[in-house]
């Protein structure tokens, strides 16, 4: 099936990430049915794929990963994550799981499946990686409602989500950056960048965070490090709702940031971060690495607060680092369809 913009009749597409093959670009999405309900969407969250050589037509092989049997730690839903390449033929998928057990989508887990063709996934993790390290991060033990009937689902959790995996810089393994709330930090200001490092993809040590608290983001959500021409940039999303006033009036009514960054660990300023301003409802955005070696970046929208639904994956916005290294869009291309 193909499609000129990436867009479901029968499903909502949402959070997205990306691989590059070396022949075909493959977008890895969240996807749930459409319902009268759509804050439901995150309990069905299953991950969809696609494959495309120009990001513009794709070609939708359907629901490449699902929840578990029964009682698993993933038996509800699957979430956002990333994919690597370990060796020849050889990938893995990082992913949030979400379980049927505790307490619903409040308890966020990490898991991994391998594959040989990116899309059939086997092996997949038994348990979660790692738990957030109470030192550092914030658990439901910092939400004690919760445990009873506690306040509506999505207003607290305990954030650990959006696995992005980078090979170590020295060859020592493989690191995560993963979306958290710092322990002791106030509410819609406690976002920060949590670390794990692994020797052999195997066994996961939970290490301090690479960002500071205090910045005024209450999340940091499908983070990304790239290289773009030399130059090493973060990029996340981040709902204006979840940012402090102070935040919002120093900055505006923006959902994905940037900020410049020494190599792929950081350590991650954030309290510097810019928004991209081309595109203010841009959410959930990965930046891609085309054949010609220029980036684009693609995402959906994020209307809820609005009222609307655009759960589709835009068309890509042509980017590129400012001489401050902060993520623009280049001067001569605008949105279709702006």
């Amino acid at each position: 099936m193909m499609w000129l913009m990436l867009r479901l009749d029968d499903a909502w597409i949402w959070d997205s990430w990306w691989f590059d093959d070396g022949t075909r670009h493959h977008l890895y999405y969240l996807q749930a049915p459409r319902m009268p309900q759509g804050d439901m969407r995150h309990e069905k969250a299953r991950i969809g794929h696609a494959v495309t050589g120009d990001l513009r037509s794709w070609e939708v092989l359907g629901e490449t990963f699902g929840p578990a049997g029964r009682g698993a730690f993933d038996d509800l839903a699957t979430w956002t994550g990333s994919v690597i390449s370990v060796g020849d033929r050889a990938y893995r998928l990082f992913y949030t799981a979400i379980s049927t057990a505790g307490h619903g989508l409040r308890d966020q887990r990490l898991g991994m499946a391998s594959s040989t063709d990116l899309h059939t996934w086997t092996d997949r993790s038994t348990a979660p990686l790692a738990a957030p390290d109470p030192r550092w991060y914030k658990t439901l033990e910092d939400y004690p409602d919760v445990a009873t009937a506690g306040p509506p689902v999505g207003t607290v959790s305990e954030t650990w989500r959006d696995p992005f995996a980078v090979r170590d810089p020295e060859g020592d393994g493989w690191h995560l950056l993963v979306t958290a709330r710092a322990v002791g930090a106030d509410r819609n200001d406690d976002g920060v960048v949590a670390h794990l490092h692994s020797p052999d993809l195997q066994t996961w040590t939970v290490l301090p965070p690479l960002s500071s608290a205090g910045t005024g983001f209450g999340q940091l959500e499908v983070l990304q490090t790239r290289e773009v021409d030399g130059r090493w940039v973060l990029v996340f999303t981040c709902h204006p709702q979840e940012m402090t006033p102070e935040r919002v009036a120093r900055s505006g009514h923006f959902c994905t940031w940037s900020v410049p960054c020494e190599g792929p660990l950081g350590p991650f300023d954030i309290d510097a971060a810019r928004p991209f301003t081309p595109d203010p409802t841009l959410f959930a955005a990965p930046l891609v690495r085309q054949r010609d070696g220029t980036w684009v970046i693609l995402g959906f929208h994020n209307l809820e607060d609005r009222g609307g639904e655009s759960f589709e994956i835009c068309d890509p916005i042509q980017v590129r680092l400012d001489e401050e290294g902060y993520l623009v869009a280049r001067a001569e291309t605008g949105r279709r369809g702006a």
